[in-house]
């Protein structure tokens, strides 16, 4: 019985150890295999490089140089280093160059034949109708009609006609060259050659001269400003501008670029901006620069529209808080005629008109204008207009105008 029992012990364990040795076996061969090590890359070394080892190629001989014969290598200079660039700005438009304007005396002389063309047919037309050998009555009404037409004025014109009748009558006259000097000597005395037409532009303070240019639409006022302007800036005053014309969007630019070319600096504002403080505000760079005249340019007005008749009275106020308004100058277009004379009635009521300028006098022949406006207001002209260019500007001189009407 022992005995068996041992049998079966043994033949346990017997089977305990092979089945043992069958697991045993089996995780042997699931086990992966280690991985391979990294293959070494294969480095091919440049042609011109010898190769190291046992395979090398040998190096070919040279010929064999001298310490003497070897130049040595110059030293390259190190480069600078570049500069920050720098941040780019706008370039400034180039100032324009300053001018120099024509002297204002005898201007008018130098541009009497442009106002003789236009003017001359009243002149020889007087001429013509003294120069009958019957003044009659007749001839009278024609002398009349003509100087009505050339916009004289029917008062002017009367005085005139009775003059000339009177001194015909008397002095019996006759001769071409005695009709002229007749006639001259009397149209000058109606123009008025005792009137003083210089600009005022001296204050008598410590306040440069205010001139204020007022007017309608079209009359060329905001360029007469500009031309003005030179004319001063001949006179060898300094100026400078107020662009107070704030409702035309190119009026301030227009006047600026008046200024620039005679180095008048222009005070300006937004547009559609108060007039009068930027008239104020051109007062009192004018007196901080020291400047010898500060012209202001006024937005042209119709003379109907009540409300920018009465801004045009502010101005004129606000600017006096500096001091006296020295000059208002009216500028008035020669071609419109009589219609001119309601324009300057209207604006004598506003401001206290000081002066008359007349432009495109070169385009009309009615330079009767001249002495109806002032009859008119009872102020002179100061200044005509016989152009476009930046001098054609003028004093009124009545001896070199009545010379023009009349001709040689």
């Amino acid at each position: 019985m022992d005995i068996l029992i041992l049998a079966v012990v043994l033949i346990a364990l017997v089977a305990v150890g092979a089945v043992s040795g069958l697991v045993v076996s089996s995780r042997k061969k699931k086990q992966l295999p280690p991985p391979a090590p990294p293959s070494t890359p294969t480095i091919t070394a440049p042609p011109a490089e010898p190769q190291v080892g046992e395979d090398a190629a040998t190096t070919a001989e040279e010929q064999r140089r001298t310490i003497e014969e070897v130049g040595l290598p110059e030293a390259e200079a190190a480069a600078p280093e570049a500069p920050e660039a720098p941040v780019a700005e706008a370039e400034a438009p180039a100032a324009p160059a300053i001018e120099v304007p024509e002297p204002t005396a005898g201007r008018l002389v130098r541009l009497r034949a442009r106002l003789a063309r236009s003017q001359n047919s009243l002149g020889k037309g007087l001429l013509t109708l003294l120069s009958r050998e019957h003044l009659d009555e007749d001839t009278w009404e024609e002398i009349e009609e003509t100087l009505l037409v050339a916009d004289v004025g029917v008062v002017p014109t009367q005085e005139l006609v009775d003059r000339l009748r009177e001194r015909v009558r008397v002095l019996g006259t006759r001769t071409p060259a005695e009709l002229r000097t007749l006639l001259k000597e009397e149209l000058v005395a109606l123009v008025g050659a005792d009137l003083d037409r210089s600009v005022k532009t001296e204050s008598g303070a410590d306040t440069p001269g205010v001139v204020m240019v007022v007017g309608v639409n079209g009359v060329g006022k905001t360029t007469t400003t500009g031309k003005l302007a030179r004319v001063l800036v001949a006179d060898g005053r300094s100026v400078v501008l107020g662009a107070a014309d704030t409702f035309r969007a190119a009026a301030a630019d227009q006047l600026q670029t008046w200024g620039e070319r005679v180095g008048a600096r222009t005070v300006r504002g937004p547009e559609g901006g108060d007039p009068a403080s930027i008239a104020f505000d051109a007062v009192k760079e004018g007196i901080a620069e020291g400047a010898d005249v500060v012209l202001i340019d006024t937005a042209g007005r119709l003379h109907t529209k009540t409300g920018l008749m009465d801004e045009l009275g502010k101005v004129k106020r606000v600017v006096e808080k500096h001091g006296p308004l020295d000059e208002v100058l009216l500028v008035l277009d020669a071609t419109t005629g009589q219609n001119g004379l309601t324009q300057a009635r209207v604006f004598a009521e506003v401001v206290d008109i000081t002066g008359i300028v007349l432009t495109k006098l070169d385009g009309t022949a009615k330079g009767g204008i001249v002495v109806a406006v002032q009859r008119e207001l009872g102020v002179p002209v100061k200044l005509i207009g016989l152009g476009e260019g930046p001098d054609d500007l003028a004093p009124f001189e009545p001896h070199a105008f009545v010379d023009a009407l009349i001709g040689d």
